[in-house]
C-alpha cells in the first residue's frame, strides 16, 4: 500500500497538474466542464505545501498507470492518444517524455530540492571537473546561482570546463554521485517541504487560462469562498501590470484616476510603469503629475499601496465592464 492511496483521484489530478507546469496546467483545465474546473480549483488551493516525495509518487503513479499493459485498458499508446485529445500532438509529446524522464534515475537527484548555499558548502574543496560534472546535472535556475557564488578564480575555470563537457562516462558519474551522497549526508538537511500549490500557484495557472476558463473558475470560487476569490482576483493584476495595456485602454483608465492619488501611486515605481503612464497624457497632464509627485516628499509605503490598489480597481472595473482588454503574458494578440 502506497501513501498515495490516501489521497482522493481529484487530490491527485490537482498535484498532477501542479506538477507539469502553469502553461499546460491552464490548457489542460481549459477544456473541462464546470464542474471539473470548481474541483480542482478547490484542491489547488488546499495543496498549500505538500512533500515533495509524495508529489513525486502521484506523477509515478501516473505514469506507472499510463504504461500499463492492454490486460487494465489503458498503455502508453492510449495515455498518448488522451493527451493529444486534450492539448495537440505536439504538448502532449513533450509531456509524456517529461512523465518518462520521472522514472529515470538521475545522478545527483539528492540535489535538486537542496538550497543553493548547502550545495555550495558541499561543493567546496572539490575539484573543478567534480563542480563542473555536478552543475551540468543541476537546473540552470540552481547551477547558475552556485555558479555565480563560487571564487572568481574558480568560476571561470568551472565554466570552461562544462563548456567543454559533452559527454561523460556513467560509470564515472556514479561513482561520483555515490562519494558526494555519502558527505551530503553530513552537510545538507533533510528534504524540506516542497511548495506545489496555494493561491499564487493557482493565480498564474488562471492568467493563461483564457477569459472564459477565468470567469467559470472565479465564480466557482465565490460560491465557496468569497474572502478567497477576493484575495485570488487581487493578484491576478497588480500594479504594475499596467504595462500589459494598450495605450488606448491605458488613457481610458487615466481619464477615471485623480492626478493627486496617480502621483502617489507612481512613487517609486519601475520606470518602465512610469513611462508607459506618462506617454499617455496629455503635455499639460504630464507637467502637472510630475509636479505633483516632486511636491510629495517621503511618502508612506501603505499610503502607495492604497494609490495603486485604486488604480487597479480601476482597470478590473473597465476590463468587467468590456471596454479594456488586459493582454495577458502567453495570449495571443488581437487583430
Amino acid at each position: 500500500m502506497t501513501v498515495t492511496t490516501t489521497l482522493s483521484g481529484s487530490q491527485k489530478a490537482a498535484m498532477l497538474l501542479l506538477q507539469l507546469g502553469k502553461d499546460r496546467a491552464a490548457k489542460v483545465m481549459a477544456r473541462m466542464d464546470t464542474a471539473e474546473i470548481e474541483e480542482l480549483t478547490a484542491e489547488i488551493l488546499r495543496l498549500e505545501r505538500v512533500d515533495q516525495t509524495l508529489a513525486d509518487q502521484v506523477v509515478d503513479e501516473f505514469y506507472d498507470f499510463s504504461a500499463a499493459g492492454p490486460g487494465v485498458g489503458g498503455g502508453l499508446g492510449l495515455a498518448q492518444q488522451l493527451l493529444e485529445g486534450a492539448i495537440g500532438r505536439e504538448q502532449a509529446g513533450e509531456m509524456m517524455l517529461r512523465l518518462q524522464a520521472t522514472m529515470a534515475p538521475q545522478p545527483f537527484e539528492f540535489l535538486l530540492q537542496a538550497d543553493a548555499r548547502q550545495v555550495l558548502s558541499l561543493l567546496d574543496g572539490e575539484h573543478p571537473q567534480t563542480v563542473a560534472l555536478v552543475l551540468a546535472h543541476l537546473r540552470p535556475e540552481m547551477a547558475s546561482g552556485i555558479l555565480g557564488a563560487l571564487e572568481p578564480s574558480l568560476q571561470a575555470d568551472v565554466a570552461h570546463r562544462i563548456a567543454l563537457m559533452e559527454r561523460a562516462m556513467p560509470d564515472v558519474v556514479a561513482v561520483i554521485a555515490e562519494v558526494l551522497q555519502r558527505k551530503a549526508s553530513a552537510v545538507l538537511a533533510p528534504k524540506e517541504m516542497a511548495a506545489v500549490g496555494g493561491v499564487q500557484p493557482l493565480v498564474e495557472i488562471i492568467n493563461r487560462a483564457g477569459p472564459s476558463a477565468e470567469k467559470v473558475i472565479l465564480e466557482g470560487l465565490k460560491t465557496r469562498d468569497e474572502g478567497l476569490a477576493d484575495q485570488v482576483r487581487a493578484l491576478m493584476f497588480v500594479f504594475a501590470d499596467i504595462t500589459l495595456l494598450d495605450d488606448r485602454a491605458m488613457q481610458l483608465v487615466l481619464r477615471q484616476v485623480e492626478t493627486s492619488s496617480l502621483s502617489v501611486a507612481l512613487k517609486g515605481t519601475a520606470e518602465e510603469v512610469r513611462d508607459k503612464v506618462l506617454r499617455n497624457l496629455s503635455e499639460r497632464a504630464r507637467e502637472n503629475l510630475l509636479e505633483e509627485i516632486e511636491l510629495l516628499g517621503p511618502t508612506r509605503m501603505s499610503q502607495v499601496e492604497e494609490a495603486r490598489a485604486a488604480v487597479v480597481q480601476v482597470i478590473r472595473g473597465l476590463e468587467e465592464s468590456g471596454q479594456i482588454v488586459i493582454s495577458r503574458e502567453g495570449e495571443d494578440d488581437f487583430v
